[in-house]
């Protein structure tokens, strides 16, 4: 079972490299610690509000320092259009005093450390993580990829922990960073959520359909 589900997964690895050669982050950010603070705010919010949030942010804030300078309300009123913006003040703000006071204003390259800073799990930690340093810690879960793994037939389980674990058990490591990038992309462009474009799909024959209740 496990030897067919790798194989499953090397076509999909194989088709994906041809269909999205130019996959990438689509957090806007020009720094390691300008991810680390997009990340937080991504979630339960779509990258694209993230980055018009930011746009404007990331000129105002450009060190830690800055974040602890303001109010958790001035910070609030900031970020409030990417949702949970009082959890996300707080978590930032928490984040920039760990990362000043421990890590001596650096963002930690491990797994260990980057989840102990503030609004930090293991999605924002592998994100940052791999894209920033190119350490593969593990596999960024996402809705997208939620989604896909189980039409996909990678994962039957529906927590981000478990389908991360199932992930990292059929994907080689050495595509553990571009592997999400390559699933959000295919998630955004063709397996949409409501309507995904099946009819088009280069993935078709490979697909289970889980889920699926539309199809062109």
């Amino acid at each position: 079972m496990i030897a067919d589900l790798k194989k499953r997964t090397a076509e999909i690895i194989r088709r994906f490299k041809k269909m999205y050669p130019d996959a990438h982050c689509a957090l806007d950010h020009t720094n390691t610690f300008e991810l680390l603070i997009a990340t937080i705010l991504s979630a339960q919010c779509t990258d694209a509000r993230v980055n018009i949030v930011t746009a404007d942010l990331f000129r105002k804030y450009r060190r830690p320092e800055d974040y602890l300078k303001v109010s958790q309300k001035e910070l609030e009123k900031d970020i409030h259009s990417t949702g949970f913006f009082r959890n996300k003040a707080k978590n930032i703000q928490a984040a920039c005093q760990r990362i000043i006071d421990v890590y001596k204003g650096e963002i930690p390259r491990t797994m260990n450390e980057i989840l102990t800073l503030g609004g930090v799990a293991r999605k924002t930690a592998n994100v940052v993580l791999g894209n920033a340093f190119g350490i593969a810690s593990g596999v960024v879960v996402d809705t997208h990829v939620s989604r896909l793994s189980q039409r996909l037939g990678l994962s039957r389980n529906t927590t981000p922990e478990k389908i991360e674990a199932d992930l990292i058990d059929l994907v080689p490591k050495r595509y553990w960073i571009m592997f999400p990038h390559w699933m959000i992309s295919h998630g955004r462009e063709i397996c949409i959520a409501r309507k995904p474009k099946c009819s088009i799909c280069p993935l078709n024959d490979l697909c289970l359909k889980i889920g699926v209740t539309t199809f062109e």
